[in-house]
């Protein structure tokens, strides 16, 4: 068994990131990886997301490490925001058309003018049993109303910036083949997580989220807690 590709990484054009793309290819193929997906946080992302004007700049490179590196496949994608209560992603179609990976998650900062309201429950939820049923309602929707009504990969992190029902995620994303991530920088999906979300005809992807170099493919916690719920290798879409 091993990991072939990993789709959740990011790049210096992403605010919390100082990786070079040419570098993030060359510590791939030392890891023996067939893919990965290069997925810089959407522009709606305050202060960190990737700006429009880097985005074809970004594919253009993207094209050019392809050609120079063909021992892998580098794919242009993004982790997009999602957005409000009806599940918007911060993808206008001019971006649509140069990607070829999409991810989506929840995070917080993410569209602070109409989204404050939103971050805010979210915190509180952390904190107050009063505010946690408020959150996971809002977050579900939104959610699922993103998996309903776009074409996206997978779903980043589900449940670790704001609490969801999982159930409800999982129902949705098997019914569009979106994948579910199993994410070894955050605790989620949580061993408990996993385990609900396997009663649906879902796949997971176990991923980095790397933000720097030596953490690119590194996936053993996300495998642990996969294997400790039960999860067979079959689900798993990116090991072999």
């Amino acid at each position: 068994m091993r990991l072939i590709a990993d789709y959740h990484m990011h790049t210096k054009y992403s605010g919390d990131s100082k990786n070079e793309l040419e570098a993030i290819i060359r510590k791939a193929i030392e890891l023996n990886l067939k893919e990965i997906a290069i997925t810089d946080h959407g522009p709606a992302h305050s202060g960190y997301g990737i700006k429009k004007e880097n985005f074809k700049s970004l594919r253009k490179e993207i094209d050019e490490m392809n050609i120079k590196y063909p021992q892998i496949r580098v794919l242009l994608g993004l982790e997009a925001n999602i957005l409000g209560k009806d599940g918007r992603l911060d993808i206008d179609e001019e971006m649509l058309s140069l990607l070829d990976w999409v991810n989506a998650g929840y995070h917080f900062g993410s569209n602070l003018k109409h989204d404050l309201g939103i971050h805010f429950v979210n915190v509180m939820s952390r904190f107050f049993k009063s505010y946690q049923k408020k959150a996971v309602e809002i977050n579900t929707k939104a959610m699922v109303g993103a998996i309903l009504s776009n074409k996206i990969n997978m779903i980043t992190h589900p449940g670790a910036k704001g609490p969801i029902d999982v159930a409800e995620v999982a129902k949705a994303a098997a019914s569009k083949g979106t994948l579910l991530e199993i994410n070894n920088s955050h605790g989620h999906l949580a061993v408990e997580e996993i385990k609900i979300a396997m009663n649906f005809d879902v796949k997971f992807a176990v991923c980095s989220d790397a933000h720097e170099i030596e953490n690119i493919g590194k996936v053993d916690h996300s495998l642990d807690r996969a294997f400790i719920a039960g999860l067979s290798k079959e689900r798993i879409f990116n090991i072999e």
